[in-house]
């Protein structure tokens, strides 16, 4: 397997912005990858490594017939409104996707005979990723000690967008859908090594359209900008690193990290979803580009850190899927790929919203999950 070996010297901390134009124009996303194109409006980006590693393998992939369908022309439509959602007609993905496991449990264990990542073809993987300490990158022979985890980066046969891939720790593992603070970091530093404001990390729990319960994040690329890479928050409490996203319909909670001591705030993240498990409550977690908590910001403001958001939600177990869009990770940060035709064309903002808030905790609930976590929080720092 081929390995891509990284360092935080890799890491892009400056300079990640959106570039567009005085007159954003199409609406038609042209297949193909991301860089030489001007898609949506957006410049072209000048690529990290990991970007140019990952786009030019996914695209191999493409052409070795690799894929249940051609993405093809994805049709885009940002919705009227002061959201600005961002739907998308992939119809091929809401009917030729691999069926959903029966899942009862937030907690489940893994089952080794179920579908899971032990039996994917070879040739589904693009390579391996791993970081190493001593301040190399790029290409290397193996190496051992710590920092040395290695993590699959896999394609997604049923694609929602150009790039899209799954980050799978080592399979062999045979590690259920219950996030990991090894697995969080890893999500933030593949954000970090790359320098498109579009490239997307996250993930869905058990109960929370999880669709295979073994180990995994999401990573794809989307060339437009979302609400909740600006959107306004407020801290939990005062002086503490953890934020409540107010300015957006799906309220969640948000830490921000600038690149620095990633494992502390994977730490602090994964404290949130660890209480998530224990109180039997579903959650989606979302990484991208953002501001800084607490700041304006605008369009063209630089997005040199991250923001990381988890949502917590009610469990849908066996539940009927929505006729428009399902409700998962991407779908809260404000990304609809939508299932057919009609519901593309007319489906309004007000719409989105009134699906969207059937599936996060009533305002009371949310309330109290947000006393739970500043106890939480102020009982660790003292």
């Amino acid at each position: 397997i081929e390995e891509f070996v990284f360092s935080e010297k890799d890491f892009i901390l400056r300079g990640v912005m959106w570039q567009r134009e005085a007159e954003p124009k199409a609406v038609i996303r042209t297949p193909g990858p991301v860089p030489p194109l001007v898609v949506g409006g957006l410049h072209p980006y000048s690529l990290s490594p990991f970007d140019v590693a990952l786009q030019s393998r996914w695209e191999e992939k493409v052409l070795q017939g690799l894929f249940r369908y051609s993405l093809g022309n994805l049709q885009t439509r940002v919705l009227p409104g002061s959201v600005g959602f961002v739907a998308q007609l992939n119809v091929q993905r809401g009917s030729e996707r691999r069926k959903p496991q029966d899942i009862q449990s937030i907690n489940q264990h893994f089952n080794p005979s179920q579908f899971n990542f032990n039996k994917i073809k070879p040739t589904e993987i693009i390579f391996q990723i791993r970081k190493r300490t001593d301040g190399a990158s790029g290409s290397a022979a193996d190496q051992s000690g710590p920092g040395s985890v290695k993590t699959l980066i896999v394609i997604n046969v049923s694609p929602l967008e150009f790039g899209h891939v799954l980050l799978i720790p080592d399979p062999a593992l045979c590690l259920p859908q219950v996030l990991t603070q090894d697995l969080i970091r890893v999500g933030m530093e593949s954000v970090f090594l790359s320098s498109h404001p579009g490239f997307r990390v996250g993930f869905n729990s058990l109960g929370a359209l999880a669709s295979v319960n073994h180990l995994h994040l999401h990573g794809y690329y989307l060339n437009w900008e979302l609400r909740i890479e600006s959107a306004r928050t407020e801290p939990v409490f005062p002086g503490m690193d953890l934020h409540v996203l107010s300015d957006h319909p799906a309220r969640g909670f948000l830490v921000y990290s600038d690149g620095t001591a990633l494992e502390k705030t994977a730490k602090k993240i994964s404290r949130i979803t660890n209480y998530l498990v224990e109180r039997n409550i579903a959650h989606n977690l979302f990484v991208t580009r953002g501001a800084p908590p607490g700041q304006r910001s605008a369009s063209n403001d630089p997005r040199d850190g991250v923001r990381v958001v988890v949502w917590a939600r009610k469990s849908c177990f066996g539940v009927k899927e929505e006729s428009a869009f399902n409700v998962a990770l991407c779908e809260l940060a404000g990304h609809l790929p939508i299932k057919n035709l009609e519901d593309f064309t007319r489906i309004t903002e007000a719409e989105v919203i009134s699906i969207t808030q059937k599936y996060l905790l009533s305002d009371e609930d949310f309330s109290q999950l947000q006393l739970e976590l500043q106890e939480l929080f102020c009982g660790l720092e003292n």
